[in-house]
């Protein structure tokens, strides 16, 4: 399989779609599915430092030189910068940064399933980007070559099938380090956020541990079916919670067009938009250029 001109994934000899009940067995379709997930996060990668002209940053930035490392990706202007600064925050998943969404890359390509449009669509308004690696929390000790860097250690941990990486054990530890060492000393005096699923999670976890800070410098949020939730994350600080429902607005998965409202009974909230769309993997890209409409109105 390779993708083609158009950002397809298709079958290099037939031009058929990905088949994902390719083997009679569950288990050897999950590794073939689990081997081209390993080979699209890589792909993806290469596009962001390729395309997108994005640096690859390792974090912790004091990590020896055989310790486990996350990285997150970042425009060369994005410290510098005196303007905006966009930062992505992706959903939870097996899904690496730089995408949306594994399924709908293998089903619908890069252009609906990676994060690359919207890379490109900040970085055309002058502006800096972060992209956040969220989903990067464990090393695989079952990889040999992962085992050999860890041999001094390996009595320790053969108990162990992967092992936490220093400030990025979680999407929410990985926010907080990306936060407090780069996006909080960026000179941009205007950051947005724009955040999918359980990106919108660990987004409000960041402004509730980072309250005055966040305040300060983030103009406006995007959610895209966001899991937050406002009542529980936020406990009685009226504050920020009325923060959230001025600077954040939110686009849901519904059946009605494009940037109609939705009214919710269920929770507090910011203003709702549809995403023109009922499948939720399909979201972040039918509602691209709404977003970047709604950023744009912000500063403004």
């Amino acid at each position: 399989y390779d993708f083609n001109i158009k950002g397809e994934l298709r079958h290099l000899d037939t031009n058929e779609l990905f088949v994902f009940n390719y083997y009679n067995v569950h288990e050897y379709n999950h590794k073939r599915y689990q081997a081209l997930g390993h080979f699209i996060n890589q792909y993806v990668y290469e596009l962001l430092e390729r395309v997108c002209m994005l640096q690859k940053v390792y974090i912790p930035s004091d990590a020896t030189e055989d310790e486990p490392r996350s990285f997150f990706f970042m425009s060369k202007n994005a410290l510098t910068s005196s303007s905006r600064l966009t930062v992505l925050l992706q959903d939870r998943g097996v899904f690496c940064a730089g995408q949306w969404g594994q399924r709908i890359i293998v089903s619908e390509g890069l252009e609906c399933g990676t994060q690359i449009p919207f890379i490109k669509k900040a970085l055309q308004s002058h502006g800096g980007v972060i992209v956040l690696n969220p989903n990067d929390n464990f090393i695989d000790l079952k990889t040999e070559k992962e085992r050999l860097s860890f041999s001094t250690k390996e009595e320790s941990l053969t108990s162990m099938q992967s092992i936490p990486k220093r400030y990025s054990s979680s999407p929410e530890e990985h926010t907080m380090y990306v936060w407090d060492h780069f996006i909080s000393k960026s000179k941009a005096k205007n950051v947005a956020f724009i955040a999918h699923g359980y990106g919108g999670l660990v987004f409000v976890d960041l402004l509730v541990q980072r309250k005055r800070e966040v305040m300060n410098k983030v103009y406006c949020v995007a959610f895209i079916d966001s899991m937050h939730n406002i009542e529980h994350q936020t406990g009685s600080d009226p504050q920020t919670q009325e923060w959230i429902q001025k600077y954040c607005c939110e686009w849901v998965s519904n059946t009605k067009p494009l940037d109609k409202a939705v009214h919710s009974l269920m929770k507090i909230n910011c203003p709702t938009l549809s995403a023109g769309t009922k499948n939720y993997g399909l979201a972040p890209s039918c509602c691209l250029r709404s977003i970047f409409k709604y950023l744009k109105s912000t500063l403004e």
